[in-house]
């Protein structure tokens, strides 16, 4: 009897969580806007931002205005942001009637906001440049003809950028880069800094002469006799990052390092799944070839030191 009417009470007490989460699910009648969506990964902070009404964010990812991570980050701090680590409890008290996730978030997350009775948008397609159009149809298909028309903007702004991308690198000869790191592991092919390479005018060596695939340990002594033409490094300050790789075994044996042969890119460009990606493959264009363009920005400089 005892295990019984303890069933019974641990059965009560989850069947009244629930039924709150459901309700600070439900939005309240006088909600004007189509949705109140929250956002819970970087990538679909930009796609929300590029199409949503202001009325209809809810709130962003916990990165959302953190510029290491995020192409929106000037833009989000005028949105609430779940907080890190955020739980479905954190999320539904924005009340929102649909949320963002990507097919790396939290299984237990995703699961817990559909119990609750709210729609979830999973994104697990963001390798290319034709996912991030994908993703940018497929979010503003949930939120209205209007921002259906911003996506088509948007992806047609983005399809004559890099179409004069590559007009301006015909007939350039593609920079042989590796993009290192302090974390003990280099990008290979099927990453984000490939897909830089490949609108950028560059070949990403980690791939081609390292075979390597994702981001795995680079090989150290096979290296060292690598063609590197230049070095690809975040962060706003290109002369420090470089600083940090000089003192840094096995990088600081190499030849592109200690000459200071390096480019810069945006933080966040080496990790971006949304559509401004595109920024990314501008910058790196423009700083691997200077000569391809009649303007070249100072952050798209190429450093050379001794």
């Amino acid at each position: 009897m005892i295990l019984l009417r303890s069933f019974l009470l641990y059965s009560l007490s989850a069947f009244l969580a629930l039924s709150v989460l459901r309700a600070q699910a439900q939005p309240s009648a006088s909600t004007s806007a189509p949705h109140r969506v929250v956002s819970q990964t970087v990538g679909s902070d930009e796609l929300l931002l590029a199409l949503a009404e202001s009325s209809q964010v809810a709130a962003l990812s916990e990165l959302a205005d953190n510029p290491n991570y995020s192409a929106v980050f000037a833009e989000a701090a005028a949105f609430p942001r779940i907080p890190p680590g955020g739980d479905a409890e954190s999320i539904l008290r924005h009340r929102p009637t649909l949320v963002l996730c990507a097919d790396y978030s939290r299984t237990e997350l995703v699961t817990q906001l559909k119990r609750a009775g709210v729609p979830v948008l999973v994104f697990d397609r963001y390798a290319s440049l034709d996912d991030a159009f994908a993703n940018l149809r497929r979010l503003a298909r949930e939120l209205g003809p209007a921002a259906e028309k911003r996506a088509e903007t948007l992806i047609a702004e983005g399809q004559a950028r890099v179409q004069r991308l590559k007009t301006a690198l015909a007939g350039v000869t593609p920079k042989r880069v590796i993009a290192p790191s302090t974390y003990g592991v280099m990008a290979g092919d099927q990453t984000t800094f490939q897909d830089l390479c490949n609108y950028a005018g560059a070949i990403n060596l980690g791939a081609t002469l390292g075979g390597l695939h994702g981001h795995v340990p680079p090989p150290s002594e096979k290296m060292l006799t690598w063609p590197i033409d230049a070095v690809v490094l975040d962060g706003p300050d290109l002369p420090a990052a470089l600083a940090v790789f000089k003192k840094l075994p096995p990088y600081a044996y190499l030849a592109a390092v200690r000459e200071g042969r390096a480019v810069r890119v945006e933080s966040y460009q080496l990790s971006c799944v949304s559509h401004r990606r595109i920024d990314g493959y501008e910058q790196l264009a423009r700083a691997l070839h200077p000569e391809a363009f009649t303007v070249a920005t100072p952050s798209a400089a190429l450093l050379t030191s001794p």
